[in-house]
């Protein structure tokens, strides 16, 4: 892939759809530099990369549009909306569920693998390539969700490593999810609950700003910050994802 074929995607898009062609960049980078590691392409200079390259001919993507944040639950009405997902025995409301609890992005749930997961460690590795910031991420796995991880291995497919699988195989769609979430609560978002996971962090729990960030896979703005902080802070992060998820499956447990 060449510079005038990354040009040939953004462009049309960047200042349309800015949000999403950042993702789309951010995940041809991910791919290039992969496939340079194992010699399947030139991996002297990634087409795709942002700084030195694709900066110095599209706009900043903060300074095309204005982000517009996403619609979210007051995470006071999180445990009753985990309640009447319960309610809902099918694949759809549990990867909703098992979102909200790990404080993941709909896609990177939907496209979970079971290779991604050590159930030793009780860890769940998002590789790279499905991650926004295009590194890879730990998380840390409750006990609520591991119960969902061992319930879904009634619904595990030969043929399909997918930890939720869609009805006509590969991943369960957005569609989907956002169905069964709009059946119990409207005027949200999935990706709110993120949100919510952060006000309850804040306001409810002693965990540092960096913590919650962690957890959400943010990545610091600071580009100094950035640079010294070499810890993902996963044992604090295990302890706050497990309050969480006690938080959330209180009502009705």
């Amino acid at each position: 892939m060449t510079l005038a074929d990354v040009k040939s995607i953004l462009l049309p898009i960047w200042t349309t759809k800015t949000e999403t062609a950042s993702k789309v960049r951010q995940r041809i980078e991910a791919v290039l530099d992969y496939a340079a590691v194992h010699d399947w392409c030139d991996g002297t200079r990634n087409p795709a990369r942002w700084k030195g390259i694709l900066n110095k001919m599209l706009p900043e993507p903060d300074k095309v549009s204005k982000r517009q944040h996403h619609a979210a639950s007051a995470y006071t009405d999180i445990s009753r909306i985990m309640g009447a997902l319960r309610d809902k025995s099918h694949i759809s409301a549990y990867c909703l569920q098992f979102t909200i609890l790990t404080a993941a992005r709909s896609g990177e749930s939907r496209g979970a693998t079971r290779e991604e997961f050590d159930l030793d460690t009780i860890i769940w590795t998002i590789p790279g390539m499905r991650m926004k910031a295009a590194k890879p991420h730990r998380v840390p796995l409750s006990d609520a969700a591991m119960a969902f991880l061992n319930q879904m291995q009634a619904w595990r497919m030969d043929n399909n490593p997918g930890i939720f699988p869609g009805a006509r195989g590969g991943s369960l769609s957005d569609v989907a999810v956002n169905k069964v979430l709009h059946s119990v609560i409207t005027d949200v978002t999935v990706h709110g609950f993120r949100s919510s996971f952060r006000d309850w962090g804040a306001e409810q729990t002693h965990f540092p700003a960096a913590v919650l960030d962690q957890a959400l896979a943010h990545t610091n703005p600071n580009k100094i910050e950035a640079a010294y902080q070499r810890s993902d802070l996963f044992d604090l992060r295990r302890k706050l994802i497990q309050m969480w998820a006690e938080f959330a499956t209180a009502a009705g447990s």
